[in-house]
């Protein structure tokens, strides 16, 4: 009876592993997906990158076509005439702040809701979804600054688009939640105060998470451009987003010199994403299964 019990299993395993097999053989439908994404997302950069390098000439005669005498030096013409190097350095500045405040907060705000360590912790996770449709509010932030003597000012800049956490702590709370509870027991018991425990032991075991909402907020400040337009008068203090529309205005008729201007704006996110996407996987994983 044992040799005949086992020869069903084994068939049942040899079935199972042949379907694996031909998944993993061919995996069409996957790779048809994967293949439409990345139309769908490269080809305006394509088309951006085929613009830019074009002369004045060939694009009015040509718009779509491809290119046919690459013009490099419309990225040199676009970065002097539009002085984007200091425009960059300030969304540098910016960004690298406001996000790391975006991020502090998150994790400050989300791991004592994610744990129920707060009263009405169901409420406060209802009032980070609420939160990202409300409205962001110009005139009461242009006040706030303007009465504090912060207007016109670095420090009040990265302080609004710091405290625009967004999506950061509802992530993160998402993501606490896969952290075993029973590690926060054992700290007390070791007599572990609260402070040190969420920053050397939870800030550690959440870093997919952290990159997460760090990646997420710098791409909304590095693209921000109604709070500078507002809170910024001084053109010197502008971020890359506002200088790339005052070039449009005064170059809206030289499209490839446009092209490389936007090229340039964009380019930093674009090498960025490619060398931190897999943070941003694995943190939005982690939240999700959280």
């Amino acid at each position: 009876m044992t040799a005949t019990a086992q020869k069903p299993a084994t068939e049942t395993s040899a079935r199972t592993q042949t379907r694996v097999r031909r998944r993993r053989r061919y995996p069409i439908g996957a790779y048809v997906c994967v293949a439409l994404l990345m139309i769908v997302f490269v080809f305006p950069l394509a088309y951006l990158l085929n613009t830019a390098l074009k002369s004045n000439g060939e694009f009015a005669a040509n718009p779509v076509g491809l290119v046919q005498d690459p013009q490099w030096a419309n990225f040199a013409d676009a970065w002097n005439q539009g002085a984007f190097g200091s425009f960059i350095l300030n969304s540098v500045l910016y960004t690298a702040f406001g996000a790391s405040t975006g991020t502090f907060i998150a994790l400050v705000m989300g791991f004592p809701v994610s744990r129920g360590y707060i009263a009405g912790s169901k409420y406060w996770t209802m009032l980070f979804v609420v939160v990202l449709f409300l409205p962001n509010a110009l005139i009461t932030q242009f006040q706030l600054l303007l009465r504090l003597g912060l207007y016109d000012n670095q420090l009040g800049y990265i302080l609004m688009v710091g405290v625009g956490v967004g999506i950061g702590p509802l992530l993160f709370s998402g993501y606490a939640k896969s952290i075993p509870f029973e590690l926060d027991e054992a700290a007390a018991l070791d007599g572990v105060g609260y402070w040190r425990y969420l920053f050397g032991f939870v800030f550690p075991l959440a870093k997919p998470a952290l990159a997460t909402v760090f990646i997420l907020q710098a791409v909304w400040i590095w693209n921000e451009i109604i709070l500078a337009t507002v809170l910024l008068a001084d053109p010197a203090k502008f971020p890359v987003t506002v200088g790339l529309y005052a070039f449009k205005g005064t170059y809206s008729n030289q499209w490839p010199l446009l092209a490389a201007a936007t090229f340039i704006v964009a380019a930093p996110l674009i090498i960025g994403y490619i060398f931190i996407q897999r943070y941003l996987v694995n943190g939005v994983l982690g939240a999700v299964k959280g």
